[in-house]
């Protein structure tokens, strides 16, 4: 909000000015997440996991890894956590293997989502790799 001033009985007051702006939802990586995590169990992918990395990598705070059925659904999922993150102040920093669709990797910063087809969750095994993060719980 900004101040306006504003006269009243000949003395200059300060007046609130509303925002017309929508204002957005902050969130938390730790509930955008989570959320995200919603998201993809919503649009029918398989094995969604959330780990929490905080403390155990350099690089981010969260991973995010869910199997999708076909190219076009990991494209799909994709692109809605990207709309997702917009929406909730995630700019999305990087984006690998869009095109192919085998592996969709969308790096937010704090939260790094893994998008797989099958055959290439089961030969890169993330969770294999980060055995001791911690599991999120995610809610329906």
């Amino acid at each position: 909000m900004s101040l306006d001033p504003v006269f009243f009985y000949g003395k200059i007051k300060l007046a609130k000015k509303k925002s017309t702006a929508k204002k957005k939802t902050v969130l938390t990586a730790k509930k955008f997440v989570l959320e995200s995590a919603k998201i993809a169990l919503e649009r029918h992918c398989t094995d969604v996991v959330a780990l929490d990395l905080t403390g155990k990598s350099p690089a981010t705070d969260y991973f995010l890894i869910a199997t999708g059925t076909s190219d076009r659904q990991t494209r799909s999922v994709a692109d809605e956590i990207t709309e997702f993150g917009k929406k909730h102040n995630f700019r999305i920093f990087g984006r690998a293997g869009y095109e192919q669709g085998k592996w969709v990797l969308l790096d937010f910063v704090d939260v790094v989502v893994h998008l797989f087809d099958a055959e290439f969750r089961q030969y890169y095994d993330l969770e294999l790799l980060w055995g001791d993060a911690e599991k999120l719980k995610i809610k329906d």
